[in-house]
């Protein structure tokens, strides 16, 4: 002990980061300069010591003020103050140091302060890196823990603007605080599930991922962002979540508009008029055709929904169909269209403005959850039917997103290039294959080369005759097997006219109209148990799954509410520790068809619907207690218990939004 008293000094110039001592009476001065201190600004002690504070003399001009305000706030009392500030070296080179400076009473009661100097030089540069990274590339860079409600600890400027927070807090909310404790808030529901099963991807590899994601903005709006997600370790040891992102909404606008815009290419081959009607703001315009009559209809002018199409058909309609087409459209306003269930369809009677009758047909197709789009086509006699060329819509053109996006509006889909009597098939979607009795590897074969009509539609289950009606008159009704839905259906095939020479390209779309025609049955009752254990029970008795995961992916159907789970998704929840790749797509195929079989032996197929791939519970099929206790109404308030999906880890997203507990 005695020999580190006697050591004190040289402990406080030498080991301690630039100590130094001030008097605090006025002037404020340096009573004490420790050699490292002087070693720092490269000069010597009695250049710093003195009656008035020369330290301050190799203070960075524009930080003066800075330092001297630090000065006076320790003179009038305050206990303890840290402040960042420049010094100027002797050589001219800019140093920039923390200063942590304590005070107390010396003798004669004389405030002193004692200093101790951290040089930051090197994290200053790193920061002003990183602030420039920041100005210069738009990225969005977020940090948050690594939780079940995973909180925000760092947001940088560009994610605020991302995410339109306003600049000035209103009074008593703080919209960027409550984003901060917790970043599911910034993810729309629908996709949180996927965004937790990243972050817990994230975590057990400990690797970056990157993808796509919707955001929800400050504002209430959507933004779409590319980035990565990665897990590190802050400077407490603690685990943490780092992103950085894009902001690519525009693109993908651009993009979907480009998709929206091919099949809308493909439907004016097909319809004489598209209305598009906007029922969240109540309007209507024409997106195609210009001969809707009597009520100045102007191309791609929104006007009062209601309104423009009661004018409409007061002076287009035959008097006599003006009241059902009426009813037609009533039961649209006051209602949206579901998915799930098929067009709405209505054949009515219009005069020309030559004074002849024409038959009309028209249908209701759902663009998205706020669009819907009318299509309306003449009825044409035979061999009368009206020239429309295909124009610059290449083979080509018919994306997989445009694939996906047809079966918004249709049950399937093709288009022919047809040269007389001969026919080269361009495109299809599964369903149409299988309308033509053509695999999809036959169709791409049959593409390379020119088939008589006769021969092309000879393996389908519609006789020859039937087709040749279609071809030629625009329009049929007739039923077939759909192998992949094991049951007849009854399809509406709607053929765009041909071309005066017989050449050109042919479209035809199908409308399954099954569930208007057929006669009511007496189907199975389903109900589903998920807040607990997961059981499935037709008429009362459980379904005894003899594939475990063939069991999990029906409880996850059930879990996505009627929307579709893909290929991918489902492998991720199925087996979480194995990637999507030939082998696991395999597995899941077998699962799948497992199911599928599962589901037939118990004579209710139909509440699994199955499209390019893609599942979703048909949702109006069957009775839940989930989808009971969230209509919220009183007599289902009692269901939740507290458990849900307990046989499922990935339960957990769902359970913390029932119980409010925050989601991981």
């Amino acid at each position: 002990m005695k020999d580190f008293i006697q050591n004190q000094e040289n402990i406080l110039s030498r080991q301690i980061s630039g100590f130094h001592i001030y008097c605090l009476s006025a002037p404020a001065r340096i009573v004490y300069a420790s050699e490292n201190l002087c070693e720092l600004l490269g000069c010597t002690q009695q250049e710093l010591l003195g009656a008035e504070d020369r330290y301050a003399g190799f203070v960075h001009p524009a930080d003066r003020e800075a330092y001297d305000s630090f000065l006076r706030r320790l003179a009038e009392g305050t206990a303890s103050v840290s402040a960042c500030y420049r010094l100027v070296k002797r050589s001219g080179e800019v140093l920039h140091v923390k200063d942590t400076l304590t005070v107390s009473c010396g003798e004669d009661h004389v405030p002193m302060g004692y200093s101790v100097l951290a040089d930051v030089t090197q994290l200053q540069s790193e920061t002003e890196n990183l602030r420039f990274l920041s100005d210069t590339i738009p990225c969005g860079f977020l940090k948050y823990t690594c939780g079940k409600t995973p909180r925000i600890t760092y947001i940088n400027d560009q994610m605020l603007r991302m995410l339109r927070f306003p600049e000035k807090k209103d009074a008593g909310f703080d919209a960027l605080e409550m984003y901060k404790q917790n970043i599911f808030m910034m993810i729309p529901m629908e996709d949180r599930r996927r965004f937790a099963m990243y972050l817990r991807l994230v975590y057990r590899r400990g690797g970056p991922i990157a993808g796509e994601m919707t955001v929800l903005r400050c504002d209430g709006s959507r933004a779409h962002l590319f980035g990565w997600v990665t897990k590190s370790v802050d400077e407490q040891g603690h685990e943490e979540f780092q992103s950085a992102c894009m902001d690519i909404t525009e693109r993908q606008h651009l993009k979907q508009e480009r998709e929206v815009n091919r099949y809308l290419k493909a439907l004016t081959e097909v319809y004489d008029n598209i209305l598009e009607y906007d029922l969240p703001h109540r309007t209507v315009k024409c997106v195609h055709g210009q001969d809707m009559a009597g009520s100045r209809w102007v191309q791609d002018i929104p006007m009062q929904m209601e309104q423009a199409t009661q004018q409409w058909i007061s002076a287009s309609i035959f008097r006599e169909d003006q009241e059902e087409v009426r009813r037609f459209f009533s039961d649209f306003f006051q209602k949206s269209i579901a998915k799930s269930s098929s067009p709405p369809t209505i054949r009515y009677r219009v005069l020309s403005p030559e004074g002849q009758m024409q038959t009309c047909t028209g249908l209701l197709v759902q663009a998205d959850a706020g669009i819907s789009l009318f299509c309306s086509r003449r009825v044409p006699d035979t061999g009368a039917a009206d020239s429309l060329r295909a124009g610059d819509l290449s083979p080509r053109d018919v994306s997989e997103g445009m694939r996906r996006l047809v079966m918004h509006f249709a049950d399937g889909i093709a288009a022919f290039e047809v040269t007389g009597d001969l026919v080269t098939p361009l495109y299809a979607s599964e369903n149409a294959y299988d309308f033509f009795g053509i695999s999809k590897d036959e169709w791409l074969a049959l593409a390379e080369t020119r088939t008589p009509v006769r021969t092309f539609v000879s393996r389908s289950k519609a006789d020859y005759e039937a087709i040749a009606k279609l071809l030629e008159s625009g329009e049929a009704e007739f039923t077939y097997y759909d192998r992949f839905a094991r049951q007849q259906r009854r399809i509406l095939a709607i053929c765009s006219p041909r071309e005066p020479d017989s050449s050109g390209t042919r479209y035809v779309m199908l409308y399954n109209i099954s569930r208007i025609d057929a006669p009511p049955q007496e189907t199975p009752h389903v109900r589903i148990r998920t807040f607990g254990y997961f059981d499935v029970f037709v008429d009362d008795k459980p379904i005894a799954f003899r594939n475990e995961k063939s069991k999990e992916l029906l409880a996850l159907l059930v879990d996505r509410r009627g929307g579709f789970v893909s290929s991918e998704e489902a492998i991720g929840f199925l087996w979480e520790d194995e990637s999507s790749n030939p082998v696991t797509l395999a597995r899941y195929r077998k699962v799948a068809l497992r199911l599928k079989n599962t589901l037939e032996e118990y004579g209710v197929p139909d509440i699994m619907v199955s499209v390019n791939g893609q599942r979703r519970l048909a949702t109006d099929k069957i009775s839940c207690d989930l989808y009971d206790y969230l209509t919220g109404r009183e007599e289902y308030a009692q269901l939740f218990k507290g458990s849900y999906l307990t046989n499922y880890s990935w339960g957990e997203v769902t359970l913390a939004e029932l119980t409010g507990a925050g989601l991981y």
